[in-house]
């Protein structure tokens, strides 16, 4: 079992840390960088847009407005959209430096076009899931192509993934996601990730979380279980900043005990082969059982089943040749309490 490949969504949330801290976005992105690949992480993705290329001015808000009070995608957008081609070619290199891979979500063709020097997987939002002259400009790429497939039915993906078939993507996850900030557990329906790969079993499946993280990451180990290949969560530095996308983040600590977890359950799952392993080896012998005898015999008497009592270790003869003994003489004086074997009879 191969640990899944974890994207942490930095989305634009250094924004905020920026403003509160003091400091440019730019050192608060490499600050984000960081600490997430402090946490294990394999790779940071931000978001590319400019907010007159994304939505229309009158758009209305789809969040939990008591969290981020902005009232239009718009103005939301509007402010956390300074970032160019130059600010993700350097955060391109800081990534490289920290040894962490860089992606970022375009949400136009231009974006598109300048990450295509930058990134190694492209990640399509579950927003564009039908905007389909912009997947197949992305597929024609010819990188990996990770979807998201939130708020969509099932003929939607389908059309989505026959375009990047038909553009030869030489690798597409579909990631299962609930378009919902935050999404209530009762809405994650990790199910989904099982129907998704029994339905389209020729490419990778994953999971991008939207639920507020729980104590153990209990949600993305399920996610795992179920056998998600890619995972994907927003990730901040302080879960208590205004904002759209820092309530329901995981923060470093969060996603360290994601990863082990991950870890943990590649650990124990093993190859699944039944067999004796190497540590079972003494215990079996020990603990096991052998034919003892319950009382002395001499030599050429013969053995009565009430003689025989099933005993540890199991060095002698198994209880499972119980019947090929009886009848049997002994061939030797013996105590009571002998582990039999079988030069003894």
């Amino acid at each position: 079992m191969k640990k899944p490949y974890v994207i942490a969504e930095l989305g634009v949330n250094f924004y905020d840390t920026a403003q509160v801290e003091g400091i440019t976005p730019l050192e608060a992105a490499k600050k984000y960088i960081d600490q997430a690949k402090w946490a294990g992480v394999d790779a940071v993705k931000f978001q590319s847009y400019k907010a007159g290329t994304i939505v229309s001015k009158n758009s209305p808000a789809y969040w939990d407005t008591t969290k981020e009070p902005t009232k239009t995608q718009y103005e939301l957008f509007t402010k956390f959209d300074h970032f160019d081609q130059k600010n993700y070619e350097e955060l391109c290199r800081y990534c490289k430096q920290v040894g962490v891979d860089f992606m970022s979500t375009p949400f136009d063709y231009a974006s598109a076009d300048y990450l295509e020097n930058l990134v190694d997987i492209y990640k399509i939002s579950s927003s564009d899931l039908s905007n389909l002259p912009f997947i197949r400009h992305i597929a024609r790429k010819g990188k990996p192509v990770y979807l998201s497939v939130g708020a969509s039915y099932l003929s939607e993906v389908e059309e989505a993934l026959r375009i990047l078939k038909e553009e030869h993507c030489p690798e597409i996850a579909l990631l299962h996601c609930v378009l919902s900030y935050p999404t209530r557990n009762e809405d994650a329906n990790l199910a989904v990730i099982q129907t998704l790969k029994r339905i389209f079993p020729d490419v990778m499946v994953g999971y991008s979380d939207h639920t507020l993280p729980d104590p153990q990451m209990t949600i993305l180990s399920t996610a795992f279980l179920y056998g998600a290949q890619v995972i994907e969560k927003h990730f901040t530095l302080d879960k208590t900043l205004p904002g759209n996308d820092h309530y329901h983040a995981g923060d470093p600590e969060d996603f360290k005990k994601a990863i082990e977890n991950f870890e943990l359950i590649c650990t124990v799952t093993g190859s699944g082969e039944k067999t004796v392993l190497e540590c079972e080896q003494v215990p079996r012998r020990e603990a096991r059982r052998s034919l003892v005898l319950t009382r002395a015999l001499k030599a050429g008497e013969i053995i009565r089943e009430r003689d025989l009592m099933a005993k540890r270790p199991g060095t002698g003869i198994s209880p499972k040749y119980a019947d090929v003994v009886i009848g049997r003489a002994v061939k030797t004086d013996l105590p009571e309490d002998t582990i039999l074997d079988w030069n003894m009879v």
